[in-house]
């Protein structure tokens, strides 16, 4: 069997239908139990507030302790907040139900290792390979047990806290907290308001269908109008597992992970506590290389997805990286993407400098980008395309150093994806126009 169930992030997909059934989740915990937990140990299974959560948790507790793994029930968490805890409990494993920032009507799986971080691909293959075969039941004298960890969100919450500079508060911050009605809607209030922010939560009433509708990082609206209205400080915004954040400064403007990245890596440059290049991607916006370079701070652009984020900051020996959606790693204090933590260290930057998120986030320009998917009949590589490779030079040529051009097929669907950014909107709108006319008379 080829690596076709595991994407960049785990298994996903529409809730019903293979491979996201009760009988697949059963199935995939008897494999994964048979790689990583051969001779009996410890799993941790957390979950966001997707009514099918509770579907699938039942039936990855079965796969497991019918393997003869003990299974501890930590409850809606945060995706991070897994990779913590399965470390603090010395688990061997850590599993997520969570499609993260897609509608309820999905939903995923994940795992971390004991270490809480994502498994590599050659270990997904392995657990792939098992799924060939049938779940398996041990002798009853060796089988699991299972019990619910009551205590998971303060857990989860007092190692977010002891992420915060030494005796720094959040007094006198009022903070707009959107939970996506989602995986963070407890834990986030409940820990900005134990560090003495006023916090007004919205987003934080789930329903087990509402997660990330109108809400969230992925649809900030709301958050953007409530936060001058209420005359708040600062918003943040989590995706459904709260792996991801975006912010709103006290004006309305939304603060991306790009500017997020910018505040952060420019912070701890003045200070003398930057380790190693920024990371971003592909995607990142050039006005971030360009701040940063204006700064002497290297920069890196790794593939798009946060696990080859965290390869290359590995690899440099960097600490922070993150992708524009608001997927942020701040890998000396956590070893995974965390929206939670990762707006505690911008709220810090904000107390400790006195200065307002918009101030923070002014020095670093986003240039205009255009994207346009082209749809094709046929799977092509545009390195391959003369004509496209053509177009590409002519269109850079154009832009000459104010520019970017990126194209690259999609992982999940039949599009090549054609970004042009630039410092001109007219221009780069008609640059992608033109490079998405080449790319679909090539594919045609």
């Amino acid at each position: 069997m080829g690596r076709r169930i595991f994407g960049t992030d785990g298994v996903r997909g529409t809730v019903g239908k293979e491979p996201m059934t009760a009988e697949f989740a059963m199935r995939l915990a008897s494999a994964a139990a048979r790689v990583l937990v051969p001779e009996g140990g410890t799993v941790l299974i957390g979950k966001d507030t997707r009514v099918s959560g509770y579907m699938f948790e039942s039936a990855l507790e079965a796969g497991f302790v019918a393997a003869g793994v003990d299974v501890l029930l930590l409850g809606p968490l945060p995706t991070p907040g897994i990779a913590v805890l399965t470390q603090e409990f010395k688990a061997d494993l850590g599993v997520v139900i969570s499609a993260s920032h897609n509608p309820y009507h999905d939903n995923g799986i994940k795992f971390f290792d004991g270490h809480g971080a994502k498994l590599s691909d050659d270990i997904e293959k392995e657990i792939e390979e098992q799924l060939a075969h049938p779940a398996i039941t041990v002798a009853s004298a060796s089988l699991g047990m299972a019990k619910r960890i009551d205590t998971a969100r303060k857990r989860y919450q007092a190692f977010c806290a002891s992420t915060m500079p030494e005796h720094l508060t959040l007094d006198g911050l009022k903070i707009v907290f959107d939970g996506a009605n989602g995986a963070g809607y407890k834990v986030g209030p409940r820990l900005l308001a134990d560090l003495g922010a006023e916090v007004i939560p919205i987003g934080c009433s789930p329903n087990g269908r509402n997660i990330n509708a109108g809400c969230g990082s992925t649809q900030p609206d709301l958050l953007t109008t409530t936060v001058p209205a209420v005359g708040a400080d600062v918003g943040i915004a989590l995706d459904g597992d709260g792996d991801r954040v975006v912010m709103v400064d006290e004006t309305g403007g939304l603060i991306d992970g790009d500017q997020l990245l910018y505040i952060l890596a420019t912070s701890r440059h003045a200070s003398g506590t930057l380790k190693g290049p920024v990371v971003g991607t592909v995607m990142s916006n050039l006005g971030l290389e360009h701040a940063l370079r204006e700064q002497s701070i290297e920069f890196r652009r790794a593939s798009v997805g946060d696990r080859y984020v965290l390869e290359a900051l590995r690899e440099s020996g960097g600490t922070i990286g993150g992708e524009t959606s608001g997927h942020m790693i701040v890998l000396d204090q956590t070893t995974t993407g965390d929206g939670l933590i990762c707006a505690l260290q911008v709220l810090a930057v904000m107390k400790q400098s006195g200065v307002p998120l918009s101030r923070l986030a002014a020095g670093m320009p986003k240039y205009p980008q255009t994207m346009i998917n082209v749809r094709v009949s046929k799977k092509i590589n545009p390195d391959d395309s003369p004509a496209i490779r053509n177009a590409v030079a002519s269109a850079e040529a154009a832009l000459r150093d104010s520019g970017r051009i990126v194209l690259r097929a999609s992982g999940t669907e039949p599009v090549i994806r054609v970004m042009v950014e630039g410092r001109d909107e007219n221009v780069v709108r008609d640059l992608a126009q033109q490079l998405a006319d080449v790319v679909a008379e090539a594919a045609g």
